[in-house]
């Protein structure tokens, strides 16, 4: 810790609390796990879509709405990973929860990577009336595991290691019941 650290009080564990920016949200309330869920809900159903199209469903109807799903998970993928981003650069280099950050993020990239090129495939090549190329399946099914064990290690920052997570100060008057004192 430094001085200056000392002098204020706030600690690089208490910086990984607070927001670099407003941008990412208050403290307490950060916006990176509030929107989330709208790639990965668009990602799931484009694999659902996908697998659809190959069993029995309206083929191109299905492999259309796949291909929309996954553009808006990329759109939603883009604004998660900047928040992302500043979200993490308030966290202490050389941590092991620094660490976990960077593999969450690694993760995150990469799994958008294979949607991203799978996006672009899709766009290029015309339907044949017979579904989503299983290979292109095989894309999104390995990107949407990313997906899922990238959440885990991002559930691990916030619930275990407390990023962007008010301090147990500020979580006590939660607890307190009606005329209870401090």
């Amino acid at each position: 810790m430094t001085a200056q650290e000392k002098a204020s009080g706030v600690t690089p564990w208490r910086r990984a609390k607070r927001p670099l920016t407003a941008a990412a949200g208050p403290y307490g309330r950060p916006f990176h796990p509030a929107i989330v869920p709208v790639p990965l809900g668009a990602l799931l159903c484009s694999l659902a879509f996908d697998v659809g199209s190959r069993s029995g469903g309206p083929p191109d109807a299905l492999a259309t709405g796949s291909d929309w799903l996954i553009g808006i998970g990329l759109a939603g993928a883009a604004p998660s990973m900047v928040l992302g981003f500043l979200d993490l650069v308030q966290i202490p280099a050389g941590t092991r929860t620094m660490r976990l950050g960077l593999v969450h993020m690694a993760l995150n990239v990469t799994a958008s990577t294979l949607y991203l090129g799978s996006y672009l495939v899709r766009r290029q090549r015309p339907r044949d009336g017979r579904g989503v190329r299983t290979g292109l399946i095989a894309l999104s099914g390995a990107g949407f595991v990313l997906l899922t064990v990238s959440g885990h290690l991002g559930g691990k920052l916030a619930y275990r290691y407390g990023v962007r997570v008010v301090d147990e100060s500020a979580q006590r008057e939660g607890y307190r019941t009606a005329g209870a004192s401090a």
